[in-house]
């Protein structure tokens, strides 16, 4: 920490630790040396960015380069906000206590949409005017991608670039072209110009889009020697792509404060609702060798005593059985700890349930969705009550006590049956704790039922679905907790003001962004926190630009209306999205991916490639 404005605001902030730097395995280079001094900005706190593994994996590509360093940057809390403001103290990076106006790329990973009003207030703290149209100079660029790059439109006007997909190989080659325009003196027309030519960029700028009277989009013309469509960028071999020999260790605990492991991309499962399960098509495994070493160095270099397996489906893994096995070889010895998340109802095994039993214990969780079978076939999560309650019975035996559930309310087809079914299922899973004769003595139960609202996302079979407005949640909110009877059975919901303001930017177009500046400059940020996230400041937004929340969030789309997004490619053809909806309103399922190939399209974007096909019989 360099900047002596910075050291005196620490004593009066909760947790300075979140602003100073120096943490073990933090890079520190010389300025001098470089040619491209990166920004990575994570647009919330400290203790949920620093639990990212995808801004652990970038830092440490970017930084692997001699001509190149990346630094972190944070959202700062309230407190620590006002005190710079106060004192002048622009946005700074951790390594270096730069202002990060000087930097030649600020890249923002979206990784939800309540975190775009902190993308707006970032870019003012460091000095920079918010819309790109104002940023003239060649740098600093600004860059986005993530998620939620999959639509970006709300972001667009303030947003240079966007880059879908997977970012570890465009990363380097928009580096080593904003390098070689640097030291041509190029324009930020010229280069951007160049850069439409990187397979997965995206220039907002270079793209028209018409709107029809009644508000739907007319059309989206390229121009500048854009492509008419942007197709994700995508690793083939997860493997042999760069990961981490370190991880950045934090002064302050986060989130997950352990080793991050990712063992697979993609899922073959196939939930309709589930945006994750299309955009991270299709399926590429890594092998549990490189899993194993890598988690070893990792755990080695860090100090963390903990390594957790990240995927969307960690029991999908075709090998789980054999890397558990190979990891708990050296974990054990060493008391290291195994996390096993996102575990599926339908194969929790009893072979996995005896690697399992060799790490620490805590509460298993689990994702139904729905309450009823009916609806369970309907968003496709071919689970039947009877894997609910016979793997819930296998945790019990197995010494487990506490089981979280996820459910959703919302759901396109969903009836009051399919509502109160969630009560009747949680009690089911109560009462079988209790009539299991080997479950764990003088000991209760603790079930724990989350259910969130639905927000349907683009690149889903539910793209085209109205959304539940706030007051349909609200009577779905309290007739679910009417039909719990027992405190054994704990509720927990989503605000519902901001699910529809979630929805909104998941499927806005450009215009949405004129709300977006105004609800920031009128003081909405951390909008996805509840004591922050204020309803009618966003409310006096869409009044004040002409427009309605209900427009974007409750409305059904026709099938042939042109959708914000209808220029990015993320590989899943448009007529596989149409035939699950169609489905979906026969509750008739689609098999996964191993059973059957459902012809998705998204192994396109991998030279046909997709680890599931070797493994189905098409």
């Amino acid at each position: 920490m360099r900047d002596a404005k910075i050291k005196a605001l620490l004593p009066v902030v909760n947790k300075p630790a979140r602003y100073t730097g120096g943490e073990l395995n933090s890079v520190v280079k010389d300025s001098g040396s470089v040619d491209i001094r990166y920004a990575f900005c994570f647009p919330d706190t400290y203790e949920i960015g620093m639990s990212h593994l995808g801004m652990k994996i970038l830092y440490s590509l970017v930084n692997a380069r001699k001509d190149a360093w990346c630094e972190r940057v944070f959202a700062p809390a309230s407190d620590m906000e006002d005190a710079m403001r106060t004192n002048g103290v622009e946005l700074f990076a951790l390594e270096s206590g730069e202002s990060i106006k000087s930097f030649d790329l600020i890249g923002f990973t979206l990784q939800y949409e309540l975190s775009f009003s902190n993308v707006l207030n970032m870019l003012d703290l460091a000095g920079l005017p918010v819309r790109s149209q104002d940023r003239p100079s060649l740098t600093p660029l600004v860059i986005a991608g993530g998620p939620c790059a999959c639509n970006p439109e709300p972001l667009a006007p303030f947003i240079d670039i966007f880059l879908p997909g997977e970012g570890e190989e465009v990363t380097n080659e928009l580096i080593d072209l904003l390098k070689l325009h640097k030291s041509r003196g190029s324009s930020k027309l010229e280069f951007l110009k160049d850069a439409v030519k990187l397979p997965g960029v995206y220039v907002p700028a270079f793209y028209d889009v018409e709107y029809n009277n009644d508000g739907t989009i007319k059309s989206i013309t390229a121009g500048n020697g854009a492509p008419e469509k942007v197709s994700k960028r995508i690793i083939s071999d997860l493997d042999t792509v760069f990961y981490p020999e370190s991880f950045v260790v934090p002064f302050v605990d986060i989130v997950h404060d352990r080793v991050v492991h990712e063992i697979f991309r993609g899922c073959i499962r196939g939930c309709r609702f589930c945006q994750a399960g299309f955009l991270y098509r299709p399926i590429r495994e890594k092998s549990p060798e490189t899993v194993s070493r890598q988690s070893r160095a990792l755990c080695g270099i860090t100090g963390y005593d903990e390594v957790s397996l990240c995927s969307l489906s960690s029991s999908d893994y075709t090998k789980i059985t054999q890397l558990l096995e190979m990891l708990l070889d050296w974990s054990q010895p060493e008391n290291i700890n195994i996390a096993l998340p996102s575990l599926r109802i339908d194969n929790f095994s009893d072979e996995l349930m005896e690697k399992l039993q060799c790490v620490r214990r805590s509460g298993l969780t689990f994702a139904p969705e729905s309450g009823t079978q009916r609806l369970r076939d309907a968003i496709n999560k071919n689970v039947t009550e009877d894997e609910v309650i016979r793997t819930s019975r296998k945790a019990f035996s197995g010494g487990w006590t506490a089981v979280k559930l996820y459910f959703m309310l919302g759901l396109p087809t969903e009836t009051q049956e399919d509502v109160d079914g969630i009560a009747v299922l949680a009690q089911r899973v109560v009462d079988e704790y209790y009539a299991n004769p080997d479950k764990p003595k003088g000991k209760s139960v603790s079930v724990s039922v989350s259910a969130s609202s639905f927000v349907p996302k683009p690149f889903t079979p539910f793209q085209w679905e109205p959304q539940d407005t706030v007051d349909m949640l609200k009577e779905k909110q309290d007739r679910l907790r009417g039909k719990v009877t027992t405190r054994k059975i704990s509720l927990s919901f989503h605000k519902r003001e901001m699910s529809l303001m979630e929805g909104v930017f998941a499927r806005g177009d450009r215009r949405v962004a004129d709300v977006l500046e105004f609800a920031w400059r009128s003081g909405c940020k951390f909008d996805g926190w509840d004591d922050c996230f204020d309803f009618q400041k966003w409310s006096r937004a869409f009044e004040q630009c002409g427009l309605t929340p209900e427009f974007y969030a409750n409305r059904r789309r026709d099938f042939d209306e042109i959708l914000p997004w209808e220029h990015m490619d993320y590989g899943i053809r448009k007529d596989f999205l149409i035939a699950e909806n169609k489905k979906a309103h026969s509750a008739v399922t689609t098999p996964n991916c191993r059973e059957k190939c459902a012809g998705c399209g998204s192994n396109k974007l991998n030279g046909g490639k997709c680890d599931a096909l070797s493994q189905n019989m098409v």
